[in-house]
């Protein structure tokens, strides 16, 4: 009995290393997420080269996790809890490594605008103000997944409104732009940078939705969250 109970305890605590890894891939993205917005506004090449390389950082996260459970289904038979745990850590992991790819596509589309691209500033205001809503979001997902809070993880979504909302001023601000060629090819990709940020709040709310499941034991999209 001794023997199981140490190997009980063993598996829960390479669990909650494993909870750890896969949390602390949301600190890697939402790095990531500050140095791509920073280097929007400034128009900064050489900082959004960066953000690209440091991608590989959340994808050795992503891989580091899914090894770890895979070695750990491999030498133990979780409860149905613990199960739970696992299939919700493995689906974390993934939207916290989509959230990076979101970031590295907003910083593959800045050289292409150039080192004196037109900005239009009320346009780069929202591009700014949704960038800074994404990076809220993800945040109070890892929260509320840490802490098991249902009711913080359902909030998400009407957080995630508001992201919607700032997609579609946007696009109409930017379809309305005006007739320099230039002007309108930097509001088009900025369309591209909120559909991407649009992208990382929707990828927030898939990981509070990890979060009820943990709980409860029953997955369910929450209310709204694909309109």
């Amino acid at each position: 009995m001794a023997i199981a109970n140490d190997g009980r305890r063993h598996f829960q605590d390479e669990l909650a290393e494993l909870e750890h890894q896969a949390l602390g891939g949301v600190d890697l993205v939402t790095g990531q997420l500050g140095r791509v917005l920073q280097a929007l506004e400034h128009q900064d090449v050489e900082l959004a080269e960066l953000v690209i390389v440091e991608d590989d950082r959340v994808d050795g996260r992503y891989l580091e996790v899914n090894q770890g459970v895979l070695s750990l289904l491999a030498r133990q038979a979780p409860v149905a809890g613990d199960l739970r745990l696992i299939a919700a850590l493995l689906h974390v992991i993934k939207h916290i490594e989509r959230i990076g790819d979101q970031c590295v596509n907003i910083a593959k589309l800045i050289p292409l605008t150039g080192y004196e691209a037109p900005v239009h500033p009320p346009l780069l205001s929202k591009i700014l103000q949704m960038g800074t809503l994404a990076d809220s979001l993800v945040r109070q997902s890892k929260a509320a997944f840490a802490a098991r809070d249902v009711e913080l993880a359902r909030d998400l979504v009407r957080q995630d409104g508001k992201i919607n909302r700032l997609q579609r001023e946007i696009f109409q601000l930017a379809i309305e732009i005006g007739d320099d060629p230039d002007t309108r090819e930097w509001a088009t990709h900025m369309i591209l940078v909120a559909r991407a940020l649009e992208r990382v709040g929707d990828n927030a709310v898939d990981i509070g939705e990890q979060t009820a499941f943990v709980v409860t034991g029953l997955f369910q999209e929450f209310s709204d969250a694909s309109s």
